[in-house]
């Protein structure tokens, strides 16, 4: 069977002007989950990642290590099919239909990163509503990406051998989507699941043919190994 290694990006720089560039902490995971790659030798024939600078930044980092070790790392593919959805885009739309219960929540949410939980508490609210289709805007639906990134494990699929590995970099909402597909799970539970998707994190497909199963989710031995508190993060 071939097995493709669906890999969040490392710590972005959530309540920067720019999100999308991975911290410090996000360039330490990425080296140090590369490092635990070659440890365990994995070996891959494709790599994969969305568009998005955290995704391709995290696997640029993690392959600089199999480099530097001397060994081969394959070049870097692009598929849009694997970026995250519009979170801003999402809180944008729907916050005018929260505040009234939540006077707090345009406070909370232009300022996350100083209010984390109540941020997180706040925007799991907003992507309750979502999912679950209740908003009247030109918003792109939770089933459009979903719809979106089961295409890209079909060209995947496609063209792919059952002997191959592949890497995967993306993030937290586009494994939420794969756990859905090909898991059956309903999304509420996926979203459940999704809040413990850990930076750099490691859930594995296992797959032959059209038939594919979850090997495993979420591990971050590369990470828990070093007894190091602040390199476990969820965003």
């Amino acid at each position: 069977m071939g097995s493709i290694y669906l890999i969040r990006h490392g710590q972005a720089s959530f309540g920067a002007d720019d999100y999308d560039v991975l911290s410090e902490t996000g360039i330490r995971q990425a080296e140090l989950l590369g490092k635990y790659l070659i440890q365990i030798g994995a070996q891959f024939d494709r790599a994969i990642s969305g568009d998005l600078r955290r995704q391709q930044h995290t696997a640029e980092h993690a392959f600089a290590q199999y480099r530097a070790a001397g060994l081969d790392a394959p070049e870097i593919e692009t598929d849009s099919a694997f970026n995250e959805f519009d979170a801003d885009g999402v809180i944008r739309a729907l916050l005018p239909s929260l505040v009234s219960g939540e006077p707090e929540a345009l406070y909370v949410l232009r300022n996350g990163a100083q209010n984390r939980a109540e941020f997180q508490r706040l925007f799991a609210l907003l992507i309750g509503r979502w999912i679950n289709g209740e908003h009247e805007s030109d918003l792109a639906s939770w089933q459009s990406f979903v719809d979106a990134v089961e295409a890209g494990l079909d060209r995947i699929l496609d063209t792919t051998t059952n002997k191959q590995n592949v890497a995967v970099f993306t993030s937290g909402g586009t494994i939420t989507a794969l756990l859905h597909l090909v898991t059956g799970i309903p999304v509420a539970k996926a979203f459940e699941l999704n809040w413990q998707i850990l930076n750099t994190s490691l859930n594995r497909l296992k797959f032959r043919g059209r038939e594919v199963a979850l090997a495993s989710f979420n591990s971050h031995a590369h990470l828990e190994s070093l007894k190091a508190p602040e390199l476990i993060t969820y965003r």
